[in-house]
């Protein structure tokens, strides 16, 4: 599905629903779409608020979809889940393989994955290459057999037949990613990221709700099994660094936005800067400050017009997502991993 998100291409959703984990979650862009989808008639959605009580009845695999990554013959950069956590508890491992396998096969994509479970994805990435390669390869009969088609429409008879010890892993196409909205957050969620086989490691800290020191998580010391290279026969006994590729800070917005003080998002910047992590500026969201230091054009403020300030004495004024804008200090980051 073609989509406003700034930082990405399109969306692929093989999993509808979720359930809140975290004060990133209170107003949730996508809980608050899903009444509207069912008042559109679409399946897979219920108007039930995303508690973990109605998280049976919320969170639907959506297996009809998983070929379409397959049917867009054009690369593109792909957020997987953008209505769900693809590491949802209520999701079974045999359907994540599945996603893995045909992200694995769309080679020609890069896969966008977000996750406020970065324990459960630690723990699937150790463990799930055997299991992704004989969805992949297996040559039986009955449902497997269906399944592969369904994946691939139809590997080629030459694949090696010892495909887990040819298939790449962690998957180079494949960028997993954490949601970090305060100091807290990181401090849970970034070290098991960074413990994770990954391709690309990034952050999402949107909504940024408070200050994030990266630094006093000595993110950069974090050593992981060397999973990079071709993992089968002999495993891999070199050790690779573990840091973070990509760092994506945005305010929030729709009902009930919180504000972001415009020096979480400079600090974010300027670690980034000095760490030469790509930094991405996604938005103010509906608050944006009321000293127009980006030199981006605003529109004239009306008496009538909301604000708050913070302890500090930094006001932020409320208006729409259009009108506060990208620009931070004059520059719009627009900034990707290589």
């Amino acid at each position: 599905m073609t989509t406003k998100i700034e930082w990405t291409e399109e969306t692929w959703n093989p999993v509808t629903g979720c359930s809140h984990v975290s004060p990133g979650c209170e107003n949730c862009y996508a809980e608050r779409m899903a009444p509207r989808l069912v008042a559109m008639g679409q399946d897979g959605y219920t108007s039930l608020p995303w508690t973990a009580q109605n998280a049976a009845q919320n969170v639907v695999l959506r297996p009809e979809r998983l070929d379409q990554p397959l049917r867009w013959t054009k690369p593109r950069r792909i957020f997987v889940n953008s209505m769900s956590d693809l590491f949802h508890e209520r999701i079974p491992d045999e359907f994540i393989d599945r996603v893995f396998a045909v992200m694995a096969l769309a080679d020609w994509h890069c896969f966008q994955v977000l996750s406020k479970r970065p324990s459960r994805m630690q723990e699937y990435m150790q463990r799930a290459l055997p299991r992704i390669a004989a969805l992949i390869r297996d040559d039986g009969e009955g449902n497997r057999q269906e399944e592969r088609h369904e994946l691939q429409g139809g590997i080629s008879d030459s694949a090696p037949q010892n495909l887990e010890a040819h298939l790449e892993w962690p998957l180079p196409n494949v960028w997993l990613g954490v949601s970090v909205e305060d100091q807290r957050r990181a401090d849970e969620r970034i070290p098991l990221l960074l413990q994770t086989p990954a391709a690309v490691r990034w952050l999402s800290c949107e909504p940024l709700l408070g200050p994030v020191e990266l630094t006093n998580i000595r993110w950069l010391e974090f050593r992981v099994d060397c999973l990079s290279q071709r993992y089968g026969r002999d495993g891999c006994s070199e050790r690779a660094g573990a840091k973070i590729d990509w760092c994506v800070v945005g305010g929030e917005s729709g009902p009930g936005a919180r504000p972001m003080h415009p020096v979480w998002a400079r600090s974010l910047r300027d670690q980034c800067v000095a760490e030469r992590i790509p930094f991405f500026f996604k938005q103010w969201g509906c608050w944006y400050p009321s000293s127009n230091r980006d030199g981006e054009p605003r529109r004239e403020l009306g008496l009538c017009r909301t604000s708050m300030g913070f302890e500090d004495g930094q006001r932020m004024w409320r208006g729409t997502k259009a009108e506060a804008g990208r620009y931070l200090d004059g520059h719009i980051w627009d900034e990707y991993p290589s």
